[in-house]
């Protein structure tokens, strides 16, 4: 798990599209940050870049059982950061070599990690390289078969037509919105800061989603420097969940730290996601976004 900065001076970004999950979630100053979870990354090249961690993020990377991979952060890591469970690899107290800086930009965004280089620390750290026992759900998302995706019929009128997510409301600096395309039946990410497309410069690839999941959540204001904090297990929050062109209202719950945030539809029923990549937009509780067909 990745901490990536998503504002104007940190883009581009690298191997960003290589992602299997992309979070974004609010920080401080209404801008957003982004936090990749990588299935196959190992052999990755030039990864982030990196910034600092916000402790919610560490909650949600705790239920992948991930190496949750970041640069410092505010005070308010200190308590989750130094809990003996938290695997993590701060890149400011990291030997030299384990992370790379570029000439391409000015610090702090020109941090970088390779994926080798970190199999060795976490190696050197005496971290599992496979799931621990009891630390994350091993069947985390229901999935359907690819033969056999969800195009979400059983929903009827109550599955809406949205070729259009704006959450501009929600994120007001990066006013990101996705567009479906019907040929590959994907939704393409576009932002503000990228001034439209959202790109991965490593790949040339625009990010592109099976499933976008938006998850309405509790949250605060920390002090007066805008810090926020995050409520991420609750027992019934809205949502919704958009694949395929469509949409449908959704409620989530996560129940413990490894417990997997789950998503159940109107009737109580876990929902199945498609086969492919996942966005998963944290949004506080009151804010809004809008879809449209």
């Amino acid at each position: 798990a990745v901490m990536i900065p998503n504002d104007k001076s940190a883009l581009p970004q690298y191997n960003i599209s290589e992602a299997e999950i992309l979070y974004e979630c609010l920080v401080e100053g209404e801008i957003t940050r982004l936090m990749a979870i990588y299935e196959d990354w190992t052999n990755l090249e030039r990864v982030g870049n990196i910034r600092s961690c916000r402790d919610y993020f560490v909650y949600w990377a705790f239920e992948w059982d991930a190496i949750y991979i970041h640069a410092g952060g505010p005070f308010y890591i200190d308590e989750v950061i130094g809990r003996k469970d938290t695997n993590n690899i701060n890149a400011l107290v990291a030997p030299s070599g384990v992370f790379f800086r570029s000439t391409d930009r000015s610090a702090p965004q020109n941090l970088y990690l390779n994926g080798s280089d970190i199999v060795k620390e976490a190696n050197r750290l005496g971290y599992e390289m496979t799931p621990r026992s009891g630390y994350a759900d091993s069947n985390h998302f229901q999935f359907a078969s690819a033969s056999k995706p969800n195009m979400l019929e059983e929903y009827g009128s109550a599955a809406a037509n949205a070729t259009k997510i704006d959450l501009s409301n929600a994120y007001p600096v990066t006013q990101t919105w996705f567009e479906y395309n019907a040929e590959d039946d994907l939704y393409y990410r576009f932002q503000k800061p990228s001034g439209g497309a959202h790109m991965d410069e490593a790949t040339g690839e625009q990010l592109a989603f099976k499933n976008v999941l938006i998850q309405f959540t509790y949250h605060e204001v920390r002090d007066d420097n805008g810090y926020l904090a995050f409520q991420c297990s609750d027992t019934s929050r809205d949502g919704w969940y958009f694949t395929n062109g469509k949409g449908i209202h959704v409620n989530w719950k996560k129940t413990s730290d490894y417990g997997a945030t789950r998503y159940y539809d109107d009737n109580g029923k876990e929902i199945t996601l498609n086969t492919g990549k996942t966005m998963i937009c944290i949004v506080e509780d009151g804010d809004t976004f809008s879809y449209s067909n």
